[in-house]
């Protein structure tokens, strides 16, 4: 089964873990609000149930999975059934493309941050959580992926090797944040959020499409 399929199957258990982890939920949306462009017209790809979207005010979203793009809809998101690696927009549509842990499910993260960067307006950016997979985090979720719905499937990157693609694919200003520094089950308050990497287990990244002169 692959992840679109355990995402369609298990999209109201995968929405009521924000419920049961609502410290990590906080924290995770505060270090993306971080680097989330004030009044300005964004996506996010992997939109999911719109837990992120939400709160960081994004209106429109791709989810592939029927099922979790339902709950999203019902949040009043606007959703587009597709992929990330084929974006039904235009070239220059959005301000921003945020996209947060939807690297590790992808088939093609290459082809999705190239057609995120295709949609991004000139001087826009793309904002990409990931759980970094050399973070103490990382390591627990690979070590746990057979007994994990939903992370069996996953491909865990490092900050490193995201930098690398949005290095090839000339994105530049780059900007680091993270949070989530303690065990899931650890956590009983909102995690601090700290520039930088190698410490926090949620990692958001943000940088810059480039105008060619």
């Amino acid at each position: 089964m692959d992840s679109v399929k355990i995402f369609e199957k298990y999209a109201k258990e995968y929405d009521d873990w924000y419920d049961k982890n609502k410290f990590v939920y906080q924290s995770e949306v505060l270090a993306l609000k971080k680097f989330i462009p004030k009044n300005r017209n964004g996506t996010e790809v992997g939109v999911g149930t719109g837990r992120f979207a939400v709160p960081l005010r994004i209106k429109i979203g791709i989810e592939p999975a029927k099922a979790m793009a339902d709950i999203a809809r019902k949040r009043g998101i606007e959703v587009y059934a597709a992929k990330a690696e084929e974006l039904p927009f235009d070239d220059s549509s959005f301000d921003f493309v945020l996209m947060v842990v939807t690297l590790c499910f992808v088939q093609n993260p290459i082809q999705a941050l190239s057609e995120a960067k295709r949609i991004i307006k000139p001087n826009g950016h793309i904002i990409i959580s990931i759980v970094d997979k050399e973070s103490f985090l990382g390591k627990f979720y690979e070590s746990k992926k057979e007994e994990n719905k939903f992370y069996r499937h996953a491909k865990f990157y490092s900050v490193e090797q995201v930098f690398n693609w949005l290095k090839e694919l000339e994105f530049s200003h780059f900007k680091v944040c993270q949070t989530i520094f303690k065990t899931l089950d650890k956590i009983s308050a909102v995690e601090p959020i700290k520039d930088g990497y190698g410490e926090g287990g949620f990692v958001v990244i943000s940088a810059q499409k480039q105008v060619k002169t």
